[in-house]
């Protein structure tokens, strides 16, 4: 099953830095992550010791695979590790994400900073892997001893918790950022050219002397400061020239008041024409004598 916005017809983008979940408890999360990895590129799965094993089977299967939603080709491509030295065997950096302090002395770093530097370890041929403890416990303290440096998200201290596929989201978002650079999937349409200082002075004008005229700038001492504040307040808009007609028409009608009924072109000619027309004479009655 795939999601709206999913398009088969564009070439997948694979890579960035391992996805080490150790110990996953349930398969509709390994599911989910799955699904975080493929919306940011990301295509390396690791698998430590999942509680009930892996591939799943049966209801459990059909379950991750359907949280996947569409990204079924990270699940089936997932590698399935007996330990987590195994695991991390092939890299050369090692993240382990986790939001309690450990005493460990390791450097810690937001997801921004370590994506960066990711990014730029993997532009050097290197290998990088992130490590995500099970869902209810996170990893033990040997587990992050095996990590070179800390992730920790920037989160409610109160409620620091979050969802295992959340994190992994968190991390594919900044290494997407980063790693390829990429802007908003789509842009709003080109708007008409930005009104010169010119139109908007005109505008400006205008729009002030029906203020003026009725009343507004009151009392007469503030006026100055009400002009500047108006005009601070238009400025920030950024009106094109489409914008600046469109105002100029609204405070037309708003001052002049609605418009009259228009004629027809062919109401017009009617009765134009009838003007035009030459009249004809009355003719005198002639009585006859019998």
């Amino acid at each position: 099953m795939s999601g709206a916005g999913t398009d088969k017809t564009r070439p997948l983008i694979e890579g960035g830095p391992a996805i080490i979940l150790v110990r996953p408890q349930l398969a509709v999360n390994i599911g989910m992550c799955a699904r975080a990895m493929a919306n940011f590129g990301l295509s390396d799965l690791r698998l430590v010791n999942p509680r009930d094993g892996w591939p799943r089977t049966g209801a459990l299967r059909k379950g991750a695979f359907a949280a996947a939603a569409g990204a079924v080709h990270l699940l089936e491509g997932a590698k399935l590790y007996d330990s987590l030295e195994e695991a991390t065997a092939d890299l050369n950096f090692v993240w382990a994400t986790t939001a309690r302090e450990r005493g460990q002395g390791k450097r810690v770093e937001g997801p921004a900073i370590a994506m960066d530097e990711t990014a730029a370890l993997i532009a050097n041929m290197g290998k990088a892997g992130i490590l995500f403890g099970p869902e209810r416990t996170g990893m033990d303290s040997d587990e992050i001893a095996r990590a070179d440096a800390i992730i920790t998200f920037p989160v409610n201290p109160a409620y620091a918790s979050l969802n295992l596929a959340q994190a992994v989201l968190l991390v594919g978002y900044e290494w997407f950022r980063v790693a390829h650079n990429e802007g908003p999937r789509f842009v709003t349409p080109e708007r008409s050219v930005p009104a010169t200082r010119e139109m908007v002075s005109a505008f400006f004008d205008y729009f002030e002397s029906k203020l003026d005229a009725n009343g507004f700038f009151r009392p007469v001492s503030k006026k100055p400061n009400m002009q500047r504040n108006l005009r601070n307040m238009i400025h920030r808009m950024q009106l094109t020239q489409q914008d600046v007609r469109t105002l100029w028409g609204a405070v037309v009608r708003l001052s002049e008041g609605p418009r009259l009924a228009a004629k027809t072109r062919s109401r017009a000619k009617a009765k134009k024409a009838e003007a035009e027309a030459p009249q004809e004479v009355p003719r005198k009655e002639t009585e006859s004598q019998t």
